[in-house]
């Protein structure tokens, strides 16, 4: 007897854009454009910067769908429901971004990035006319370690006299004012972004300053000023909203110009700086428990393991600096790299970026992972969401232990989860109660683990995967494992 046809997936798209909605479909990012949005987008795909910041990849490539693409998409009552609903004039097609990322998983290196990008494609586009009407980090996502600008409806055709910037004040507490935050109190993004979409008012910053620093730059232009101005504004004074045309084109555009070189003054006093120390900053150098050589042979084990079943999507969880991403990612894997620390986190940005590697570092902690946020909890959806099914191989390694003794999270669940997330391949390192460093973590709490063997760890992954091999690691009480996710497992996600 056949089973009934599920029920069709309603088709879910963003919705603050007056311009239009983007959404998914079969695997493909589209949006849909309306009359609001079709001259300015229509002016920036024309344009010669458009089309040269396109191929150059820092803002997505675009292509508008000709007539027979869109009569065959609106076959689809689902997506003619969307299209009516938006007023649709067009549809467009966007290159796909492997994993999408939020600003609160990212380190601050990568805000600074995101930052530096759109003040870049702000001047950029000056000389055809056109400008961007948002300034939030919303509208960048990361292709491995480079940011790259997603949203086109962003582009406007300029006024030639108008020498504002609307989204200055968006740009300062969206970008500048969270890299304050960290720089100057070493808040991390999630703490100031993950429940604050339009990033930090500079009167919470000021609440948070001293005195001293009040008046030092960039705090006195960026936090003070603003603080002490907005209460001689009336609430209802929106004149600092208002476009202000010149009868000068080129004045007002040197104006503007001028007025995003002060920004990038501004963020470059609010790069993060290299070097910083952190508590796991030093693992990899002196705190691993690993003689070199045993280092290198399991550097060889995860490195063979990757090779020999040509794995093409990594999730490294507790990276670390990255040393094993980057071997993923020298053996042609696209990685995502989680670590809860955004210092050592840094190093693997810095480091990607460097060698032009696939890496896209996260600051997740996976035993806390990132929730759907937004309307609803839907607009930006979870990080466990975005990553079920998503690799082709995972690596915990040196890192369940930390699961283990400080989250409490039962080994079972464990891999449960690793499961889930990996379609195929799993190299795990399984370290026992009686290691130096597990018995660091347990702080005298050792009998909560003492059923913690190897005999119960291949019981629990055996459940979900077959054990390829495995390797003791000489003279410790670790032991390295590649595991292949079951045939019947794979059809029970599928």
């Amino acid at each position: 007897m056949s089973q009934p046809a599920p029920p069709t997936q309603p088709i879910t798209a963003s919705f603050r854009d007056p311009a239009g909605s983007l959404f998914h479909y079969q695997g493909r990012i589209l949006r849909v454009v309306n009359g609001i949005g079709a001259a300015d987008l229509e002016a920036f795909l024309a344009s010669q910067a458009g089309q040269k910041l396109m191929a150059a990849g820092t803002v997505v490539p675009t292509r508008a769908l000709d007539p027979a693409e869109c009569r065959e998409l609106l076959a689809d009552p689902r997506v003619r429901e969307l299209y009516d609903a938006r007023g649709g004039q067009m549809i467009l097609e966007h290159e796909r971004v492997d994993f999408p990322s939020f600003p609160y998983e990212w380190t601050a290196e990568m805000l600074h990035a995101a930052a530096l990008l759109t003040l870049d494609l702000a001047q950029a586009l000056l000389p055809d006319g056109l400008g961007l009407k948002d300034g939030t980090p919303y509208n960048v996502l990361f292709r491995g370690p480079e940011p790259v600008f997603i949203d086109v409806l962003s582009f406007e055709r300029r006024q030639p006299g108008d020498a504002t910037w609307l989204p200055y004040a968006q740009f300062v507490r969206t970008f500048l004012l969270p890299l304050l935050a960290n720089q100057a109190y070493g808040l991390g993004l999630d703490q100031t972004l993950t429940t604050r979409r339009d990033g930090l008012e500079p009167e919470e910053v000021y609440r948070w300053s001293k005195p001293s620093e009040r008046l030092r730059a960039p705090f006195f232009s960026l936090v003070s000023m603003p603080t002490w101005l907005g209460g001689r504004h009336k609430q209802d004074d929106d004149s600092i909203y208002r476009k202000k045309v010149m009868g000068d084109p080129e004045k007002a555009r040197y104006i503007l110009d001028h007025l995003l070189n002060g920004l990038r003054r501004t963020l470059r006093r609010l790069k993060p700086v290299e070097g910083k120390s952190s508590v796991w900053s030093d693992y990899m150098a002196a705190n691993n428990n690993y003689t070199a050589d045993h280092f290198q042979a399991k550097q060889r084990f995860v490195g063979d393991a990757l090779a020999e079943f040509a794995a093409r999507s990594v999730l490294d969880v507790g990276s670390n600096t990255g040393h094993f991403s980057a071997i993923a990612a020298r053996n042609g894997a696209k990685v995502v790299a989680l670590d809860y620390d955004p210092v050592v986190l840094g190093t693997v940005w810095r480091q990607a970026r460097a060698e032009k590697l696939e890496i896209l570092p996260l600051a997740v902690n996976l035993t806390r992972p990132s929730p759907g946020t937004g309307w609803r909890n839907r607009e930006c959806s979870s990080f466990l969401d975005r990553a079920r099914g998503k690799f082709d191989a995972v690596l915990m390694l040196a890192v369940i232990h930390h699961m283990l003794v400080t989250e409490r999270v039962p080994l079972a669940d464990i891999l449960d989860l690793a499961a889930e997330l990996t379609t195929n391949l799993l190299v795990i390192e399984f370290i026992a109660p009686d290691d130096s460093m597990f018995q660091r973590l347990t702080r005298g709490r050792e009998e909560l683990h003492k059923d913690l063997t190897p005999e119960l760890f291949e019981t629990l992954c055996v459940r979900h995967f077959e054990i390829v091999r495995q390797q003791h690691v000489e003279g410790t009480s670790r032991c390295l494992y590649l595991l292949r996710k079951k045939p019947g497992f794979l059809r029970m996600l599928s």
